[in-house]
């Protein structure tokens, strides 16, 4: 699945095609929305939380309405010039924007609905603060008191969960726990400064944001210091790259760890 950072790359796609631009044709291609024509609404901008991705648009009455959507595990944005076959697979458009200039294609997106914009805390309110959002004082905070709610939870677990906070996938967790020197399958209560651990996550997701890579070894070389480099050798230690899985059961996800740098607690 996608993670905070490629998602917001995603938005700023969407952003760089459609914003400001009036709609001049709209094809859902989902049940509930099959009747609905956005013609003649001008898109504002497309904001993300986490994972969630929030097309805000007002319609020629004046009504602002958001399209909410998630990539989940196979998804993706594509856009095309006004007049080219609209991109990738036509069996997997869910969503097709057109402008003058452009149509945007949602293939295999996991959600799409749509909603008034003043209702988005409907469908994102319950997530955690989000690693690529404003990040205040009080969203750290919130972050910090979510994540160390239940301090006996298993660390990786409680950081894919985007109720926590929202942005983290398997690579920030990967990374983030390696970083920061905890196992993943440790518990919470091994973080010794959460707030510092999650700023970390921030940063990295970040940096990737701005590359489109993740890097966090700082060596083009050698990207990422343990996720998926399992049998491989530690870059800092040599000990041997160890997985296992986190979360529950039914939706597990792999995640790595560095036995020496990330002893269990």
């Amino acid at each position: 699945m996608p993670e905070g950072d490629a998602v917001r790359r995603t938005a700023d796609r969407l952003d760089r095609a459609l914003a400001g631009q009036v709609l001049t044709g709209s094809d859902f291609r989902v049940p509930q929305l099959a009747t609905t024509d956005l013609s003649g609404a001008r898109v504002e901008r497309t904001a993300t939380h986490g994972k969630h991705l929030l097309t805000r648009l007002v319609t020629s009455a004046g009504t602002s309405l958001t399209l909410h959507t998630h990539l989940k595990m196979e998804g993706s944005w594509r856009v095309a010039r006004a007049g080219e076959r609209p991109p990738g697979p036509a069996v997997d458009a869910r969503v097709l924007l057109t402008t003058e200039r452009v149509v945007a294609v949602g293939l295999r997106l996991g959600l799409v609905e749509l909603l008034p914009t003043a209702e988005e805390a409907s469908v994102v309110g319950h997530l955690g603060p989000d690693l690529l959002g404003p990040w205040t004082a009080d969203d750290r905070a919130e972050a910090v008191a979510r994540l160390s709610a239940r301090p006996e939870r298993v660390l990786g677990e409680a950081l894919l969960d985007q109720t926590v906070v929202a942005g983290i996938g398997t690579i920030w967790l990967a990374e983030s726990c390696f970083v920061h020197g905890v196992c993943p399958l440790g518990p919470v209560a091994a973080v010794r400064d959460p707030g510092r651990f999650l700023d970390r996550a921030r940063l990295m997701l970040q940096s990737a944001m701005r590359t489109g890579r993740p890097l966090t070894t700082g060596d083009r070389r050698n990207p990422v210091w343990v996720y998926r480099r399992q049998r491989q050798p530690c870059l800092r230690c040599r000990t041997t790259i160890e997985a296992g899985q986190v979360g529950d059961p039914g939706r597990e996800r792999t995640t790595y760890w560095c036995p020496r740098c990330q002893p269990m607690a």
